[in-house]
């Protein structure tokens, strides 16, 4: 059976009206979690005054574990006004890459919002550094790995023991990396890599620090990465928004899709039940967030699909590990017969 393209529209149109009331819930549980992270992705847009259309952003916003939703946004461009009109009445820490529009909500918001900074984004400069300074990038990226390192222990922790931990093993390695940092700031030419990453590490370091101030904080940002990756493969399919207009339409139906996701939900059965419930007792949206939804219909729970995530991550964090090990390993270097090493580079 053949749906001409306009009917198609006017369907997905019409579902996202009849959701929007589920994503402002959503919405508003995320704005009262004590952390969000966020972070950003173009997307192209059809329509406007632009010629060929514009680069609109999609902003998601990711709850902690007490609102466990990924809220989208949607907005023309990347200014300041976006997150900060959504961020409205927001209190807590924001983690985030630094980019300089959150600078106005930090200090707009009269230290009601924290902000905390992302050690992989650091880190990324510092690693793209090697090629013309090995020597000095290396130092850092140790210190860096040791970072990591003690994270993958204090995963499984208590918030109070995480804070414990970090207090104690990596707010002196940051104390020590700080040291190197400035240190290599006198010499290292400023707009070389090198000098470029040690700027941006000096700029952003009480908020890389601030990690270790409470244990419900990560140390990057690389959870609201890994969920906006979705946006980045799905535009290679779609493409591009056929009209402005469509977009606050497409961060409804993500937020949704995103929430049956990170709950393990059979899609289907989910987003069904959502429009057939909202379409005749709209008052019943509360019984629709995803988490009340999977507690409600544990049988449209995908505990396979829960099964392989936690042993993906497993996975995942056990070759971060290995591949941290085998870098320190290869920087250690034999120093005259007989098994002993020079110590290595940035070790305590």
């Amino acid at each position: 059976m053949h749906l001409p393209r306009a009917t198609l529209c006017d369907w997905v149109r019409k579902s996202a009206e009849l959701m929007r009331p589920l994503h402002a819930l959503q919405k508003q549980s995320v704005l009262q979690s004590p952390v969000i992270w966020t972070d950003d992705t173009p997307v192209k847009a059809l329509g406007g005054e632009a010629p060929g259309g514009l680069t609109a952003r999609f902003w998601l916003y990711h709850g902690d574990q007490d609102h466990p939703y990924d809220v989208y946004d949607f907005t023309t461009s990347r200014r300041r006004d976006g997150p900060a009109t959504f961020l409205a009445g927001f209190t807590g820490y924001l983690q985030a890459d630094a980019y300089t529009g959150y600078d106005g909500i930090y200090i707009g918001s009269q230290a009601t919002i924290l902000e905390v900074a992302c050690w992989a984004h650091a880190r990324r400069k510092f690693f793209d550094a090697r090629s013309s300074s090995p020597g000095h990038a290396e130092l850092v990226l140790e210190g860096v790995r040791r970072l990591y390192d003690i994270e993958d222990r204090a995963r499984d922790l208590s918030v109070a023991s995480r804070r414990a931990l970090r207090t104690q093993e990596s707010v002196p390695i940051l104390d020590r990396l700080r040291g190197d940092i400035d240190r290599l700031a006198e010499k290292a030419l400023p707009k070389s890599a090198i000098g470029q990453a040690l700027t941006y590490a000096r700029n952003q370091w009480d908020a890389l620090c601030r990690y270790t101030t409470d244990g419900r904080l990560t140390i990057d940002n690389n959870v609201s990465e890994r969920r906006l990756r979705d946006q980045a493969i799905g535009r290679k399919n779609w493409l591009f928004l056929g009209d402005v207009a469509a977009g606050p339409r497409a961060a409804i139906v993500s937020t949704i899709m995103a929430g049956a996701k990170r709950h393990h939900l059979e899609p289907w059965a989910y987003v069904k039940d959502v429009l057939m419930t909202l379409s005749v007792d709209p008052e019943r949206v509360a019984d629709l967030l995803p988490d009340r939804w999977a507690r409600d219909h544990p049988e449209h729970v995908l505990t396979h699909r829960l099964d392989e995530s936690r042993e993906n991550a497993r996975r995942r964090d056990a070759k971060h590990a290995e591949r941290r090990q085998g870098k320190r390993a290869r920087r250690a270097v034999p120093c005259g017969p007989g098994p002993k090493l020079r110590k290595v580079v940035g070790a305590p």
